[in-house]
């Protein structure tokens, strides 16, 4: 299970330390379903339902099909409906998935509207055969909606209008919504995004789990390492870490540490941070309050962005997740005549040599005056991916509820939509 450390936070609380009380209150909300926004608390127990209800399997067998159709699945949604399935196969795959051969590709689309980054995946496609995921709970963002708009047009042009019902996988609202009622029309294969789950606490879903499926991730795990994970943060005790971190960030947030960093030192975590960037944005930012999230690619910017937060105002928190055990093994070579100066350390593992620089940081970033919290995974795997997703989301709610907010709805992030589609109907 995730394991949490608190101590680098312990200097920068105010007396008393974090407020469990608080967080038991938050909890309690939570569990029994009391809080505002309970009707989209499915999340809770959304690992169950898609083992119990046949969902999975569902999903596991489409994957195969996917996977014997072509090199390829294009992957159409924005924010929740494709964060998700990207950090997982970035984590537990690689960034650079799609260039192993004898993978399926995954490509996504959707999420932007440059035209640039449209012609560029029309050209890493090529003449490869592929098949397409458009996940969208209504299908009337304009994103996603344009995505879904090129890739349908490219899956008829090269394989006529019949055959590519068939590559259509609709991943939507099962009761109503345009894309649900196109769908049906047009008779493309159908998954339901569940009642009751928001589309950044739906990673778990049909919304995830068929592109990661696709990808070769073993789902079965994922699945039933989040439920056991969302047993063991149902402990109504200070010993839940995720009472520890919700009750830490807030108590850290009122001493006016306003940012708060969330930072790895893989580089495959890069989407997990997006995603945990959407969550706790999504949920907490409103009423004009809220910790903002940002995140970091340590070593790498830390030669960049370093200096600014080892000096810089004195308004940020540091989250770091670390993985205990590496996957692989790389030692450092012995080179003759030690021109670099560097055979002092030929022969020991980089892994060690991580461990022993994220010290240094965190030595550093607290002399400096950084809060440091630490969040340990046992490995990079589908078990520390699901545990990872369970105590992030588990956190949030209580987090969000602690401050008062409604956790689940997201007013806010509707007045561009507003404005955009009110000017592109006008212009």
């Amino acid at each position: 299970m995730i394991r949490f450390d608190i101590s680098g936070g312990a200097d920068f609380f105010s007396a008393g330390g974090p407020d469990y009380a608080a967080a038991a209150a938050a909890h309690r909300l939570l569990a029994t379903g009391t809080g505002a926004g309970s009707e989209f608390t499915g999340w809770t127990y959304l690992p169950r339902r898609m083992a119990e209800s046949g969902e999975l399997k569902h999903v596991l067998a489409a994957a195969r099909t996917i996977r014997s159709q072509g090199k390829v699945l294009l992957v159409v949604g924005a924010g929740g409906s494709y964060l998700g399935a990207r950090a997982a196969i970035e984590l537990l795959r690689t960034p650079s998935h799609n260039l192993f051969p004898g993978e399926t590709e995954v490509y996504f689309l959707g999420n932007s509207l440059s035209p640039d980054s449209i012609n560029e995946l029309c050209f890493l496609l090529g003449d490869k055969d592929f098949s397409v995921n458009v996940i969208s709970k209504s299908g009337d963002t304009l994103e996603s909606a344009l995505g879904f708009r090129i890739a349908k047009s490219l899956l008829e042009r090269k394989y006529g209008r019949n055959t590519a019902k068939r590559r259509i996988y609709v991943t939507t609202d099962a009761n109503e919504g345009m894309l649900r009622d196109y769908a049906l029309a047009e008779g493309y294969e159908m998954f339901p995004m569940p009642d009751g789950v928001g589309g950044r606490f739906s990673v778990l879903s049909a919304v995830g789990l068929l592109p990661m499926a696709a990808a070769g991730i073993d789902v079965d795990k994922v699945v039933s390492s989040a439920d056991g994970a969302l047993r063991d943060l149902s402990l109504q005790s200070p010993e839940n870490p995720a009472w520890q971190y919700a009750a830490a960030r807030q108590n850290l947030y009122r001493q006016g540490r306003t940012i708060e960093i969330l930072a790895c030192y893989e580089p495959s975590f890069r989407f997990m941070a997006e995603w945990w960037k959407q969550l706790f944005g999504g949920s907490e930012g409103k009423n004009g309050i809220g910790i903002f999230p940002a995140g970091a690619e340590y070593n790498a910017d830390l030669h960049s962005m370093g200096q600014y937060i080892q000096d810089g105002p004195r308004t940020l928190m540091e989250t770091v997740v670390r993985f205990a055990t590496p996957r692989t093994s790389c030692k450092v070579p012995f080179e003759m005549g030690d021109p670099d100066k560097l055979n002092y350390l030929a022969g020991r593992e980089f892994a060690e040599i991580q461990e022993i620089a994220a010290n240094a940081v965190r030595e550093a970033h607290l002399a400096g005056g950084v809060p440091n919290l630490s969040v340990t995974v046992d490995c990079r795997d589908e078990k520390g991916f699901a545990e990872l997703v369970c105590f992030f989301e588990v956190s949030c709610a209580i987090s969000a509820y602690m401050t008062g907010v409604n956790p689940f709805d997201q007013p806010g992030a509707e007045a561009y939509r507003k404005n955009m589609f009110r000017r592109l109907k006008a212009e």
